[in-house]
């Protein structure tokens, strides 16, 4: 026999619908940084560090590290959007660790060991822009709004 399930909750919210769509834009953005040509200067990608000259839209410095972190907050996403707490989460949460990244790339120099993933300035302003979108996007499509109500005796 099978079970029936109500349709809300067949339903995704706002919350998982931008925090998906956020997942895949960061599963084609690791995906596009293997191709050369959307990838100038492929060639001479590294796996990680500031020696990688490769260059997502001939703007982003990338590297094999960058790309795979990039495949794998798409796939935490996809993950974390099944719910609208997960969803919550993942757009708040990986908003802080942008924002944490920009504040890294701000204060690192970019030809030091210490940028490893690799960083340079305009990577920076898009992971400002980026993890500011995500929190405030948590925040504001988050809320839940309660449907109970109290019948007072």
């Amino acid at each position: 026999m099978m079970s029936q399930t109500n349709a809300s909750s067949m339903t995704a919210t706002a919350v998982q619908k931008t925090a998906l769509a956020v997942a895949v834009v960061f599963l084609a953005v690791g995906v596009v940084g293997f191709i050369p040509g959307i990838t100038t200067d492929y060639d001479s990608m590294m796996f990680a560090g500031h020696d990688s000259d490769a260059m997502l839209l001939g703007v982003f410095q990338v590297s094999i590290l960058h790309n795979i972190v990039h495949l794998l907050f798409g796939v935490a996403g996809l993950v974390l959007a099944r719910t609208a707490s997960g969803a919550r989460g993942f757009l708040i949460g990986g908003g802080i660790v942008y924002l944490l990244l920009w504040v890294y790339g701000l204060v690192i120099d970019e030809s030091s060991a210490a940028n490893f993933v690799p960083l340079n300035t305009a990577d920076n302003w898009l992971h400002l822009g980026l993890g500011a979108g995500m929190v405030l996007l948590g925040l504001a499509l988050g809320r839940t709004v309660s449907t109970t109500t109290t019948v007072q005796p």
